[in-house]
């Protein structure tokens, strides 16, 4: 997979959620002090719980804060169609939305971390399913009638 600006700021340090909320914001010129740190805590499936994975997360807060909400109910629900979209399609390309599932992973205690931190499932897994799901989020938005300030 080629690289794509959600990889590029998680590899500048930032967890899952937070690299694929903050690559979407900059794409759309949002800026708050509270991007990325919001994302912060969905890491390692919620909390490094092993649930939802954090690149999930990421999107579907992208997706909340870029879709206009709209002033009916009608609206509303063709706002959550979009997470509906993105979650079965990020689905399909990994197989799951589940952090341990994903990649096998117990994080709930410092030693399971360790060990994550030390395999190479960040590379193999955590790294294309944040690539993975920066692309569908974009997709989805665009489609939608979002258009980004940037191009890259």
């Amino acid at each position: 997979m080629e690289q794509n600006k959600a990889m590029e700021i998680m590899k500048q340090g930032h967890g899952c959620s937070e690299s694929v909320l903050l690559a979407v914001c900059q794409e759309y010129g949002i800026e708050s002090d509270v991007i990325p740190r919001i994302a912060s805590c969905f890491a390692g499936g919620i909390g490094n719980s092993g649930s939802v994975c954090g690149a999930v997360t990421g999107a579907v807060m992208a997706i909340g804060v870029v879709a206009d909400q709209g002033d009916s109910m009608d609206d509303y629900m063709n706002k959550m169609l979009l997470v509906q979209e993105f979650r079965q399609r990020f689905e399909q390309a990994m197989n799951t939305i589940n952090c341990h599932e994903m990649t096998g992973a117990d994080l709930t205690t410092p030693e399971g971390i360790n060990a994550f931190m030390k395999s190479d499932i960040p590379q193999k897994v955590c790294f294309p399913a944040v690539g993975i799901a920066f692309n569908i989020v974009m997709e989805i938005l665009e489609k939608a009638g979002n258009q980004p300030e940037t191009t890259g």
